[in-house]
């Protein structure tokens, strides 16, 4: 029988075997969450739910967010498994190659474009149609964001235009879900030490055009972000939280 207890603290975490996904999933189901684990290969989701050591309170749901079918089924096997999903962790991206944007692949700008925009949408779709409809109703969606929702780096325009679009979509969303205790906020992150980000300590292009090494953090320092904004009551909601590396090149000049 799914357990359907207003207590049981059901999240979805997309993108969930590496990186900054790992982080967040191991951080919930460590705080007590059940926590259905999502990307695109099982063998990581496996491994993730091995280390969080926590029997009945994780499931790996294999999961394409560029699809909105493989979307829909990831909600519904939760679901099926818990009764409902209080939190979605809407955290699954990608990037494309560093080159100018004149010799960018028609191919690279699409696959960034269905990940980090269109597959943002299709999890806040799932998520209100799930949130509104049980009971107790509502819930939150934590959007991944990112440093370049803000401000981009050289040489990043499918990454840069994909997250300063997720701003949008928080936006609306948070203004949207009031009517049914849906609370959507973004976590904009800056330098956290995962394979993706390893390649900033070995030196990265400038706006300047210099080669500079910029320092990094823990990435179990943004899994504590989630956790923080997981467990707000929902009359509150942080609408956007940066975490960052303190001395990462990007409040002022750098």
């Amino acid at each position: 029988m799914p357990d359907s207890s207003p207590v049981s603290r059901v999240a979805i975490v997309t993108g969930g075997g590496t990186g900054v996904g790992k982080a967040a999933a191991l951080a919930l189901a460590a705080d007590g969450w059940k926590v259905a684990i999502a990307g695109r290969r099982m063998e990581p989701l496996e491994q993730v739910a091995a280390q969080a050591a926590a029997p009945g309170r994780v499931i790996c749901v294999p999961t394409d967010v560029t699809d909105p079918a493989s979307v829909e089924a990831l909600f519904a096997a939760t679901v099926k498994e818990w009764g409902r999903v209080d939190l979605l962790f809407n955290n699954a991206g990608v990037g494309a190659a560093a080159v100018p944007l004149e010799d960018l692949g028609l191919d690279q700008w699409k696959r960034v474009v269905d990940t980090n925009f269109n597959g943002m949408f299709y999890g806040i779709q799932q998520a209100f149609k799930v949130m509104k409809a049980q009971s107790p109703m509502g819930g939150r969606i934590i959007n991944n964001g990112s440093i370049s929702a803000y401000a981009p780096r050289p040489n990043s325009i499918a990454y840069t235009a994909t997250k300063h679009g997720v701003s949008g979509m928080t936006k609306a969303a948070a203004l949207d879900g009031r009517k049914y205790d849906i609370a959507v906020g973004q976590l904009d992150i800056g330098n956290a030490l995962t394979e993706l980000a390893a390649k900033m300590g070995k030196g990265v292009p400038q706006a300047n055009g210099e080669i500079a090494i910029e320092p990094l953090m823990d990435v179990n320092v943004v899994g504590q972000s989630v956790l923080y904004m997981a467990n707000l009551p929902l009359e509150a909601n942080v609408l956007f939280h940066t975490v960052m590396a303190t001395k990462m090149p990007f409040v002022g000049r750098g």
